[in-house]
């Protein structure tokens, strides 16, 4: 088996894998281990970043949406005592506009009775003064009975004119 395995040339070969990765590890291995625990390190931290950053997103949103809700409820608050107070402006306008018709409507009838009481005073003194104007004719002339008709119809005409 000498033949076969030259010792010298194994141990060499051992010697030299030893060497090589004695290198390795010292050169190679070593930065290169230690350049992916930072990386990993690195990553970790990253995702425990986004971790935070995403609970706080979560949180801020939650936040928001509790603000949303409030702004809402106030503003459906504030849309509703406005709603209230249209009404019940509507309510004193409309009781104003119903005093002031009612008022008008008074004023008017106590207008047209006045005019009326007028008229009946102005219709009263031109029936008087015609009655008398025709007394007047009357006790003037010496009146037969178709002279009479003659001026009654006469009186009649003026009073027909006069209205």
């Amino acid at each position: 088996m000498n033949g076969l395995i030259d010792v010298r040339q194994v141990l060499t070969q051992i010697f030299g894998f030893l060497l090589m990765v004695w290198l390795l590890r010292r050169w190679a291995w070593g930065p290169m281990l230690k350049f992916l625990d930072e990386r990993r390190d690195k990553i970790a931290g990253e995702f425990k970043e986004a971790d935070r950053l995403k609970a706080e997103a979560a949180e801020t949103r939650a936040h928001f949406e509790q603000e949303m809700r409030s702004i809402d409820a106030h503003a459906r608050q504030k849309l509703n005592e406005a709603v209230t107070e249209g009404q019940r402006v509507a309510a004193e306008i409309k009781a104003q506009a119903q005093q002031e018709a009612q008022q008008r409507l008074h004023r008017a009838e106590d207008e047209i009775d006045r005019e009326r009481q007028k008229a009946k005073e102005t219709l009263k003194e031109q029936v008087i003064h015609m009655s008398m104007r025709t007394a007047e004719k009357i006790l003037r002339q010496k009146l037969d009975d178709p002279a009479q008709r003659k001026l009654v119809a006469e009186f009649v005409d003026e009073v027909g004119a006069a209205k």
